[in-house]
């Protein structure tokens, strides 16, 4: 997985849940929250997610093969669709449930002060993972907003984290909000409410991240800046005289197919339009790196077929 998988955020996220985990497992065995349980288990689910995106990204490094001659750059996009299901079903759903269950059968917490420790560890620690997403984050997001870069992002691993780490942070402040209202009150209603809290803010996140990686499962295009650099590169004013239509898809978040037809001078030789294709190709490669995988098909260009659409099945000369 290159740097821009979000490796460093990965690891960094991966060990702070496995302590975290840890911390609030014992601060149930010894308190009785049932925030605490909720919050240990989605730090555990947590922690399998990170583990499911570093094999995801070492599974996609796999050279391709004749049954996958496009490689299994997509494998980033399955393993990062399971993380937002295992979010859902073993983070959200169980705080659901064990929230539902506290408000009915409520108890007084016994030795507040181990949630309350684990908890201000907690955010520490999260905090923590959370600006190491965010550093790395930043030096791919450009100009985007938050939500343009976990909207466009085609490496699933850091909007990934990225979600994770928030909704972790915003759920051990809902953990604790509940844990210290049942201290105030003596009502253990309120841990329960504050579990539900969790539950609904997992659940939410995980219906956001199945969303996006689905949408990348389908295949996406490249994003519009990609688009322009390429259809600049193809054209040389000369051979190739224009862009008739083009397709572009990622194969993965680093690979991407460019598919297009291009126009050619009616009277250049074979050579010719075999020279002016490959450098063609070398200034695609060149303006856009990750294109990995470039057909191009040279026609001529018509008007009246430009006229018609931009359909490339019914305007084999147009646009």
């Amino acid at each position: 997985m290159s740097a821009s998988g979000g490796t460093k955020a990965i690891v960094a996220a991966l060990g702070a849940n496995l302590a975290i985990a840890a911390a609030k497992f014992a601060a149930f065995a010894f308190s009785g929250s049932s925030s605490m349980l909720a919050e240990g288990v989605h730090s555990i689910a947590d922690s399998g997610n990170q583990g499911l995106l570093l094999l995801g990204g070492k599974k996609a490094k796999r050279a391709a093969t004749e049954e996958h001659p496009f490689g299994y750059g997509r494998e980033r996009y399955i393993y990062g669709f399971l993380v937002s299901i295992v979010l859902f079903t073993i983070g959200g759903v169980f705080a659901l449930y064990e929230g539902y269950e506290k408000i009915h059968d409520p108890h007084e917490l016994e030795h507040w002060y181990w949630p309350v420790g684990v908890l201000v560890f907690a955010i520490i620690a999260e905090g923590f993972s959370f600006r190491t997403a965010i550093k790395e984050s930043n030096e791919l997001r450009g100009q985007q907003s938050w939500a343009q870069f976990i909207r466009r992002a085609k490496a699933p691993e850091l909007p990934v984290v990225l979600l994770e780490d928030f909704g972790a942070l915003i759920g051990l402040v809902l953990a604790l909000g509940g844990v210290g209202l049942t201290l105030a009150t003596g009502n253990g209603v309120w841990d329960g409410i504050g579990t539900m809290c969790i539950g609904a803010l997992l659940v939410l996140i995980a219906l956001v991240l199945a969303a996006e990686t689905k949408s990348l499962l389908l295949g996406e295009a490249a994003g519009p800046e990609q688009v322009a650099k390429i259809r600049a590169a193809v054209v040389d004013g000369d051979t190739v005289t224009r862009v008739i239509h083009m397709r572009t898809l990622h194969l993965g978040p680093e690979e991407l197919l460019v598919a297009a037809k291009i126009a050619v001078q009616h009277d250049d030789t074979a050579k010719e339009v075999a020279d002016a294709i490959n450098a063609a190709e070398e200034r695609i490669r060149a303006a856009v790196p990750i294109a990995r995988v470039i057909y191009l098909e040279p026609d001529i260009y018509r008007e009246s077929a430009a006229a018609a659409g931009d359909d490339p099945a019914k305007t084999p000369g147009g646009i």
